[in-house]
């Protein structure tokens, strides 16, 4: 009989008394069942390694920079609170990053850090007993601690110290002493205060104090190294920063306006430009006084003073002259010339109708005199000499075979760019200004990088750095896995055995496989198979029968003989 193997296969069966995992296990040698608890503890050890060094990405600082006694607080806190936490160096306390918030609102509640810093809650609670000096010296401390904390609250600044003296003032001193200052700063790594920041720092302690001079200020870093300049106006070195610095804007301004002219026309990388600028720094005044001449003619004058003194001697005087309106005329006044010599004193005597009697008349006239007074101030940061110098490449040439050459500029452009560069800074020739503008070629600088090894590259190393780790860890598992937990599991369930009999390729006919054995004289009717009850079964058979026909023409063949087909 000649047929093909169905498509369909029989439900499958389940043999009866198929051994448990535990009956299996328990089956193994002694030998099998010891590597497989190993397997299985080393598989474990190393997911909990694996899980507990990522879960360290998970950890957030909660705080940083707190002191031993901060930081033992905080941790006794954490710990009754039940929360994971790691210490680190440097004061940083870690804790889960998605409790971070929680903890720190749950810690300054609790008051927590505390710091060594007091500020004006000192003053909260006073004492009855407090005397005038305790007053006065609690006062003293909250303030140095309250600008303390504003002082580090600047972003180059990591810690700081301020110690004030303030002096009692009494009324039994006509002149009281001044309050003094001293700020020490510790800087975070790399970070310079410029003399702004200083000065801000300096005028904020003084503007807290009453009475608080800037120049009474001083201000050190970590270093010893005083920022702070305390001399009257600006000292020398404050002065020589602050020239130094306009100085160089003042040169790097006129370079940028070269560098602007000049890209678009030969290009950012064929040209190169310095600018040196001679600046006087230097301050004068000058204060002159002028005097304008008396003025005489008819000019009208300011009269300033004018005294008058008459004396007389002797007997009575008797009335004389012609009686009448003349008589009694005011007599002509004086001329008192500034610039002239004084006109000498004249006494008058009375001769006829006197009785040896003499008088004097002594009259003086002062006049205002115009005085100008002129005070020029020289202004500082003037420019006495600029000097520029301008470098331009060599312009590129291609013939053509292709060849590319390089070529001075014309003369004619390079005087072009001479005048663009001398209106550009202001040139001034009474000045003594001086400009030079080279056309030279360019040297390409091509940096060298030593061949390193893949394996001594910064990332390469940076990358093996993190990973090595995990890396070694999954190998391990993998070993483990490979090695004692997957023979272990093999030895539990071995494969089942082959049956002998005769081989076929895949798709042979029933007969081509199994020969005459399987013929039968007469047909014989079989009993009616049930139909599968799920359509999962049937589909695992159809499976079976596409992947192995020898098995299913082994369980056939059984079928037909009436037989147990062995599985």
């Amino acid at each position: 009989m000649d047929t093909a193997l169905a498509p369909t296969a029989p439900a499958e069966v389940v043999p009866a008394g198929t051994p448990s995992l535990g009956q299996r296990l328990q089956s193994l040698p002694r030998r099998n069942q010891l590597g497989l608890g190993l397997g299985v503890l080393a598989l474990l050890a190393v997911l909990w390694l694996l899980g507990g060094r990522s879960a360290q990405g998970e950890f957030r600082p909660v705080f940083t920079g707190l002191s031993d006694k901060d930081g033992g607080a905080v941790i006794a806190q954490l710990a009754q609170m039940q929360v994971p936490y790691r210490n680190e160096p440097g004061g940083t306390i870690l804790v889960p990053a998605n409790q971070v918030y929680d903890v720190r609102m749950k810690l300054a509640s609790a008051g927590l850090p505390k710091g060594s810093l007091v500020g004006f809650e000192l003053l909260d609670k006073p004492s009855i007993g407090q005397t005038q000096f305790n007053e006065r010296l609690n006062f003293q401390r909250a303030l140095e601690g309250e600008l303390t904390r504003t002082i580090t609250a600047l972003a180059d600044v990591a810690d700081a110290r301020v110690h004030l003296a303030i002096p009692q003032q009494t009324g039994f001193f006509r002149e009281q002493q001044k309050p003094s200052a001293s700020v020490l700063l510790h800087l975070r790594g790399g970070r310079l205060l410029d003399r702004a920041q200083i000065a801000g720092i300096v005028h904020l302690v003084s503007a807290s104090v009453p009475e608080l001079n800037p120049r009474a200020v001083s201000v050190l870093d970590q270093t010893g190294k005083l920022l702070s300049n305390n001399e009257d106006g600006q000292g020398q070195l404050g002065m020589d920063a602050q020239q130094l610095q306009y100085k160089q804007g003042l040169e790097a301004n006129l370079a940028t306006r070269i560098q602007a002219l000049l890209e678009p026309v030969v290009g950012r990388e064929n040209l190169r430009t310095t600018v040196t600028a001679d600046i006087d720094f230097s301050q004068s005044e000058q204060t002159s006084e002028a005097y304008a001449p008396n003025q005489g003619g008819n000019a009208q004058q300011t009269l300033r003073s004018h005294t008058v003194n008459e004396s007389s001697n002797g007997a009575n005087q008797l009335p004389t002259g012609v009686p009448g309106a003349v008589s009694n005329q005011p007599p002509v006044p004086a001329q008192a010339p500034i610039n002239g010599a004084s006109a000498p004193l004249q006494a008058t005597q009375q001769g006829a109708g006197s009785s040896s009697a003499s008088s004097r008349r002594d009259e003086v006239r002062n006049y205002e005199v115009d005085k100008t007074v002129r005070v020029v101030r020289n202004a500082t940061g003037t420019v006495k000499r600029l000097t520029a110098a301008v470098v331009l490449n060599h312009r590129s040439k291609t013939d053509a075979k292709g060849k590319t050459t390089t070529e001075a500029l014309p003369q004619a452009e390079v005087e072009r760019i001479t005048a663009l560069v001398r209106e550009a800074i202001g040139f001034s020739q009474e000045r003594g200004d001086s400009l030079q503008v080279v056309s030279a070629p360019f040297v390409e600088h091509k940096v060298e990088t030593p061949d390193v090894p893949i394996w001594q590259q910064p990332m390469v190393r940076e990358v093996l750095g993190n990973g090595a780790v995990p890396l070694a860890l999954v190998l391990v598992a993998l070993i483990v896995v490979f090695g004692m937990v997957r023979p272990a599991i093999r030895a539990a369930y071995p494969p089942p055995p082959e049956v002998e009999g005769p081989t076929g390729a895949p798709g042979a006919t029933l007969s081509e496989v199994v020969g005459e054995q399987a013929a039968l004289p007469e047909p014989v009717a079989l009993p009616q198979l049930e139909a599968p009850l799920d359509q999962t079964k049937l589909e695992r058979a159809r499976q079976l029968a596409r992947e192995n026909p020898l098995a299913m023409a082994n369980i056939v063949r059984a079928w037909i003989n009436g037989e147990e087909p062995e599985f």
